[in-house]
């Protein structure tokens, strides 16, 4: 499949956006994702799993599309022809952990 492949997403509120798992930070998309885009803020891939709208840890493989090839490494760029950048309110999974570190520290200090 050609590099020139992409992925597109409808607007939200005019703009295209979405949240980099990596960094989770906001990404103007254009209303594209190519294959070898990299995060602007950390140089991280983009078309990766953990950014797309299918990723859910709780389904089969990791994604809500039945019809996905697996893809092993959730983190580094692949070639899935459902990716859909998702949306750019979801925290980074790694972000989420921080929040539940945070918690934890807070309620063990409280004991």
């Amino acid at each position: 499949m050609p590099a020139e492949q992409f992925a597109e997403r409808p607007e939200e509120g005019g703009n295209h956006i979405m949240r980099c798992a990596t960094c989770n930070k906001i990404v103007d998309t254009g209303g594209k994702i190519l294959f070898r885009d990299e995060c602007p803020h950390c140089r991280a891939d983009l078309h990766i799993c953990q950014n797309c709208l299918f990723y859910d840890t709780g389904a089969e493989n990791d994604c809500r599309e039945s019809n996905a090839e697996l893809v092993l490494d959730k983190e580094k760029a692949n070639f899935c022809e459902y990716f859909r950048p998702a949306d750019g309110q979801a925290a980074a999974p790694h972000a989420v952990d921080e929040v539940k570190k945070k918690l934890d520290a807070l309620f063990k200090k409280g004991r």
